[in-house]
């Protein structure tokens, strides 16, 4: 880094690196480069991002200044800031995100809105069975069941290390009694004559896999493939999902899951195809793209 800042340098106070590193990450293209140098330096004096203004005038001691230099070089690495953090909000509740985990977009708070708004239309008495399947972080399941306590909830992942990630994501939040994690491939660990589901939610990888390596370095360089990855047509994981999913739902019960911006027509093909489902309806994400299909069994 040129004119980088140096750990013996007595004048580089709190405003003086805030501008030195916004003006950095713009000349490397870092996006929000003011809101993330504020992230970073908030993060590494362990204080609030409202407090670096209150304290402008604060000069950095060396091991300071020696710790935000190491962040200053990840995120100009590309690596995302949730994992420089190892934190990510969603839903208002903050999450601890690892490597082996996608980190939660702002579009798929779209499915847990869409989960709660058909709980709310059923009835308040009954206790529902919901199944997160594909749970990562454990994301949208931490927060339905923040939500709606008063339901049986279920989360599942292929990966042992993101099934740990969610479990230890919901005892920091007191949730882990009220939510059952278990292991494996979708549904291949349950029983189809056990007990059924009355809504399974998915956000399952729907990215086509020869399209990952255009996509941002903080995506393609740093984020599970596997959690991104759907198939050769961006829909392997969703069709099977569609496919199978009716196998472990009661009747009526609701199969609700995250797509791409641009796999409605292909989706409907799917649902069509099972001749299972019906009441199929899609719910648009922030940017009014059709992000989330929710459909019902007959």
């Amino acid at each position: 880094m040129q004119n980088q800042p140096k750990s013996t340098d007595p004048e580089w106070t709190i405003i003086k690196i805030l501008q030195w590193t916004t003006s950095y990450f713009k000349s490397n293209a870092i996006d929000s480069p003011r809101s993330t140098a504020e992230i970073l330096l908030a993060h590494t004096l362990g204080i609030k991002r409202i407090d670096l203004y209150l304290r402008y005038d604060q000069p950095l001691v060396r091991s300071e200044l020696d710790r935000f230099r190491t962040l200053i070089k990840r995120r100009i690495n590309r690596e995302p800031v949730a994992y420089i953090l190892g934190l990510k909000e969603f839903w208002n509740i903050e999450l601890s995100v690892t490597r082996e985990v996608l980190i939660p977009r702002p579009e798929t708070e779209c499915l847990v809105e869409e989960a709660l708004a058909v709980l709310s239309k059923g009835s308040s008495v009954s206790s529902k069975m919901i199944l997160d399947a594909g749970t990562g972080s454990g994301a949208v399941i931490l927060a339905i069941a923040s939500e709606k306590p008063g339901h049986n909830y279920f989360a599942s992942d292929i990966s042992f290390k993101a099934a740990f990630a969610a479990l230890n994501n919901a005892k920091r939040h007191k949730l882990d009694r009220k939510i059952c994690f278990f292991c494996g491939n979708w549904f291949l660990p349950l029983k189809e004559n056990g007990k059924l589901f009355d809504m399974v939610l998915s956000n399952p990888p729907y990215i086509r896999n020869n399209d990952i390596k255009s996509l941002q370095p903080e995506i393609s360089r740093f984020e599970p493939f596997e959690a991104l990855a759907g198939g050769e047509d961006g829909l392997c994981q969703i069709r099977n999902i569609i496919s199978c999913g009716h196998r472990f739902l009661n009747s009526g019960g609701h199969l609700i899951i995250e797509i791409g911006h641009d796999q409605k027509e292909a989706v409907c093909k799917i649902v069509e195809e099972t001749d299972i489902y019906q009441d199929i309806y899609f719910r648009k994400d922030y940017s009014g793209f059709d992000r989330i299909v929710c459909i019902r069994k007959r």
